[in-house]
């Protein structure tokens, strides 16, 4: 993560001289200077090039696409450019395109200003001609305007700089399938082709068998030196300390699986757990906090979300996890949906520290009490997410949400637990969330916003729905219809 950079391209033109020229250069390496030193990107901005004619455009853009560091393009007119030479350049874009609509200066200058003056500092024009051209080129783009030394606008080009390092991390993405998904479920299956095609994800399954026999293989010691850890970062509530050594080694194993085919999301279930003695619950959790992504019952669409979206996090592995809608509180006034899962829910939710506890585990093939963590989770705005195969077409429904502390210590229930409230409220937001065909598996995040997945869909090419505080049932049914009837054209 650390190499990862964007490149930002001005654009200009020789109509106006070299001491323009000149001037345009100077503020543009300045303004990548006090971008950078800002604080409010989290990755490097690189100053490429003004870019003044065809070829110059082109060539950049070529560099990028076979850059593996480069992750986006930034743009800005600072005079006119004319837009006929950017199109050689958009057409072969690959990497994801923002433009910043800015202006170097903050204000008109009465005194001062004059022809001169016009000519140098006309972003307005120039930005404008600059937009037109992917917008008839019908490029996906993100379009922030603002003065470039305000914070909000800093931050929300952070926030797209996040948006696209999970577009980098989608396009080269392996998921690893312990087995395959849980028996007769619907909404896990999907097609991994099209997936692949759509998003760059490779999907591919390996035995449990193969698991078992890496485990067998994992060293006392390999799993004295994990176990500090575990020691070091949860208290531990539990005398059981064989079932957290066996956690400890299933963690190993996966992990030296997946690093050695360069998989950063995994998936199990359950109903497939052959020569194992437990369901990996505290090991699924610690790797989730490590920034792999997680799938329940073989669901490898939401494990690679949950590492897409912990890459978009607060410094690359932010508050996502894997979750689960288990069953809601109807109460009026107080209307709150409770998730959670058997075991696996990431300890980057939590919103005290977290427990290892064992208790019996009644689902599945578990021949001994597994070892989990056991917190509640942090109060605070967030969303839930989930990517489903609508059949021809991939579809991103979020859902904003606010967490809040669990209404109830619930002390008989032996898992990770986080409830919320649901926007617009809880049983128009179940109406408009089944509605749209939302999985009951989805991705809860902190730090990754609405804006950011739409954007993410918008790059990646896929429908997306939004479901807020001011959505309705029928507003919603209606926009699905226009979604469905724009689809079938594409």
């Amino acid at each position: 993560m650390e190499n990862r950079e964007f490149w930002f391209v001005v654009g200009s033109q020789f109509l106006y001289g070299p001491e323009v020229l000149e001037i345009v250069d100077k503020r543009a390496a300045e303004m990548t200077e006090a971008l950078n030193a800002s604080g409010n990107l989290p990755y490097k901005l690189v100053y490429k090039v003004t870019a003044k004619t065809n070829q110059e455009i082109a060539d950049v853009v070529k560099e990028a696409n076979y850059n593996d560091n480069c992750c986006g393009i930034i743009t800005w007119c600072h005079t006119f450019s004319p837009s006929k030479m950017w199109i050689n350049g958009f057409v072969n874009l690959q990497k994801p395109y923002c433009h910043l609509a800015t202006q170097y200066n903050l204000e008109i200058p009465n005194e001062e200003i004059d022809m001169d003056f016009m000519n140098l500092n006309q972003a307005a024009h120039g930005d404008r001609e600059h937009g037109f051209i992917a917008a008839r080129l019908r490029m996906p783009r993100k379009v922030i305007a603002g003065y470039w030394k305000d914070e909000s606008v800093q931050k929300r080009l952070g926030a797209w700089m996040r948006t696209a390092v999970g577009v980098a991390v989608s396009r080269k993405l392996k998921v690893m399938r312990f087995g395959d998904n849980m028996r007769e479920v619907a909404v896990t299956e999907g097609d991994k082709v099209e997936v692949q095609a759509k998003l760059g994800w490779q999907v591919n399954t390996w035995a449990v068998g193969d698991l078992v026999k890496v485990m067998n293989a994992v060293t006392e010691e390999e799993i004295d030196a994990l176990v500090a850890e575990y020691k070091a970062s949860y208290d531990i509530a539990t005398d059981n300390m064989e079932a957290i050594r066996y956690q400890a080694k299933e963690e190993i194993a996966m992990k030296k699986m997946m690093d050695a085919e360069g998989c950063k999301a995994f998936a199990n279930t359950f109903q497939d757990l052959y020569g194992m003695e437990q369901l990996p619950g505290l090991a699924s959790q610690h790797l989730m906090a490590q920034g792999y992504g997680y799938g329940g019952e073989g669901d490898w669409k939401v494990s690679a979300m949950t590492a897409i979206m912990k890459a978009m996090g607060e410094n690359g592995n932010g508050a996502s996890g894997f979750m689960e809608d288990y069953t809601y509180h109807l109460v009026p006034g107080q209307q709150y949906s409770l998730g959670a899962h058997m075991l696996e829910v990431c300890p980057s939710l939590a919103g005290n520290k977290p427990r290892i506890e064992t208790h019996f585990l009644g689902i599945g093939m578990n021949e001994k009490d597994p070892a989990r963590l056991v917190f509640e989770g942090k109060e605070g705005d967030a969303i839930v997410v989930s990517l489903i195969d609508m059949g021809g077409r991939l579809r991103l429904i979020c859902q904003d949400i606010h967490c809040v502390k669990p209404i109830m210590p619930m002390p008989n229930l032996p898992v990770a637990r986080v409830m919320w409230e649901a926007m617009p409220n809880l049983t128009t937001g179940v109406e408009c969330w089944i509605t749209a065909g939302g999985a009951h598996h989805t991705v809860l995040s902190y730090d990754v916003t609405a804006e950011q997945m739409k954007d993410w869909a918008n790059i990646m090419g896929i429908e997306y729905v939004h479901i807020g505080k001011d959505t309705t049932v029928e507003g919603l049914e209606q926009q699905l219809f226009l979604n469905d009837l724009a689809w079938k054209l594409k």
